[in-house]
């Protein structure tokens, strides 16, 4: 499955549009990973706990989008994006979606 945020992969062309596909997740902070990021608030600098978790999230939705596309019988998702909202205190939702498609080689 080919998928980019462009809205069309070189070298080829668009044949059919399957429609908007998204996956998505809800994940909560641990609190071990709540402890570190505390101690390390009183640093700065990244807070690697969270940046995993984010990325695990990310890669999870991506996924979940890509399976719905090949449920649509697409090849390949266009214009992806994504979207993050906080649900509650402590939890957050991350988003994936695009424009599933058919491609061809040109």
């Amino acid at each position: 499955m080919i998928t980019v945020t462009t809205e069309t992969v070189s070298g080829s062309k668009v044949v059919k549009v399957c429609g908007l596909v998204e996956g998505s997740t809800v994940r909560v902070r641990h609190v071990g990973r709540n402890i570190m990021a505390g101690i390390k608030s009183l640093f700065g600098g990244e807070i690697v706990e969270y940046s995993h978790l984010l990325s695990e999230a990310r890669e999870e939705a991506t996924g979940r989008m890509v399976a719905a596309a090949e449920q649509a019988g697409a090849n390949a998702v266009v214009n992806i994006r994504f979207a993050t909202a906080e649900i509650m205190s402590g939890t957050s939702e991350i988003l994936a979606y695009g424009t599933a498609v058919v491609i061809e080689d040109e």
